[in-house]
């Protein structure tokens, strides 16, 4: 009789072992029950348009496609769709493009076994569940200037040790564009050189070596 009122939840994560271990603790909840599983985003949104789950655990990283990308076709085609991020990712970066896609939770692998149960039954009832030290570093990240796009193209380039003259044919722009886009960074960044801002970029999670 208590099955209707079980929290319905889909599990998406590349890594075999980490999902079935998932799956395994969550299913020892009384009021969990696991409805489906995906190992990437295309996967994730297949079995999401299937099951309408009432509560998504999504990984970041992951082939194929990664889990921001799935997140934002499933919050456009299900606005009210309840998606916690679980990943070992917790860059500023990352954090904010997970949340700014549209999940309403950002947990860590690490977190306690308890704290996974309480964050998706924070999110089932429709509320906002991030944990203490994401949002610390999420809080960070809203303070910072914004990057616009391009301005994310440049320094993700930058940190691959491209020179001006390199990013300007990568991105078929003027030099003279690409060291304005550079000085803006540099300030937005509060940085003074290009050493920093490669560092910083890094740090944040907007390039990756």
């Amino acid at each position: 009789m208590s099955q209707p009122s079980c929290i319905r939840v889909l599990v998406v994560d590349d890594h075999p072992v980490v999902r079935q271990g998932l799956i395994g603790m969550l299913e020892k909840a009384s009021d969990i029950v696991i409805v489906g599983q995906g190992r990437n985003g295309h996967e994730a949104i297949a079995v999401f348009q299937q099951q309408q789950p009432d509560v998504t655990l999504m990984d970041l990283r992951m082939p194929e496609m990664e889990g921001v990308p799935a997140i934002t076709v499933i919050c456009s085609e299900f606005p009210n769709a309840r998606i916690i991020v679980l990943t070992t990712y917790d860059t500023d970066e990352e954090i904010y493009r997970g949340l700014r896609a549209g999940a309403k939770g950002y947990l860590l692998k690490d977190s306690e076994p308890e704290e996974l149960l309480t964050a998706i039954r924070t999110v089932n009832r429709g509320q906002q569940y991030i944990s203490p030290n994401v949002a610390a570093k999420l809080v960070q990240r809203m303070t910072s200037p914004e990057l616009s796009d391009r301005e994310l193209e440049v320094l993700q380039l930058i940190g691959q040790g491209m020179s001006n003259q390199e990013i300007s044919t990568a991105l078929t722009i003027s030099e003279s564009t690409v060291k304005t886009h550079v000085n803006r960074i540099l300030s937005k960044l509060d940085v003074k050189d290009r050493t920093q801002a490669a560092i910083m970029a890094l740090k944040r999670g907007i390039a990756n070596l």
